[in-house]
């Protein structure tokens, strides 16, 4: 599921596509909030990921779907049409790619760097501030900060900054170690 979330050569041109009608319009931080929210129901509901990347749901069915969600979310106009257009075109599914594109450009136009801790558990507020005050020195510039729980890393942090991962996951560490030992 966070894989969905990796930049395509498609989904970068829409994301192109949407990024410069937003800034056009002068909708952009709109626009940003309601594919925040979207991502974040993207996470959270395999009914919106299998309308979205179901091949044997029609476009058409697509376009009505994720009209009813923009809808019923309160989209602005303009991520309610884009979304339509996205579906019409067959390319529901790389709405994920879309979004991730999308954060690249807002990130590069507004000199924001985007960062995504991992963790097994809800961190707390005092935790959160200092992986963001040590992402602030390692970066120099203060991150916007979003928390995911994965209890499938077993333990330790993925911090991802940017493009770059820094995984401290038990997870990662056993299979690491698995490796290691399949080629002692």
């Amino acid at each position: 599921m966070a894989d969905d979330f990796r930049t395509t050569e498609v989904g970068a041109r829409y994301a192109q596509a949407l990024f410069d009608l937003a800034l056009e319009t002068g909708k952009l931080d709109l626009v940003r909030a309601d594919l925040a929210s979207l991502k974040a129901a993207w996470i959270e509901s395999a009914d919106l990921r299998r309308l979205a990347t179901s091949p044997v749901i029609a476009a058409e069915d697509q376009s009505k779907g994720l009209a009813a969600i923009a809808v019923k979310a309160k989209f602005h106009q303009t991520t309610q049409n884009f979304l339509g257009l996205l579906a019409q075109n067959g390319r529901a599914r790389d709405l994920a790619a879309v979004i991730t594109g999308f954060e690249g450009l807002y990130a590069k136009h507004t000199g924001v760097v985007a960062a995504e801790v991992v963790s097994t558990q809800e961190l707390t507020t005092a935790q959160l501030t200092h992986i963001r005050n040590a992402i602030r020195e390692a970066v120099g510039k203060a991150p916007e900060l979003t928390a995911r729980v994965d209890p499938s890393i077993l333990g330790g942090l993925k911090v991802k900054v940017g493009s770059k991962l820094f995984d401290a996951s038990l997870k990662t560490k056993l299979d690491q170690m698995k490796f290691a030992l399949r080629r002692a």
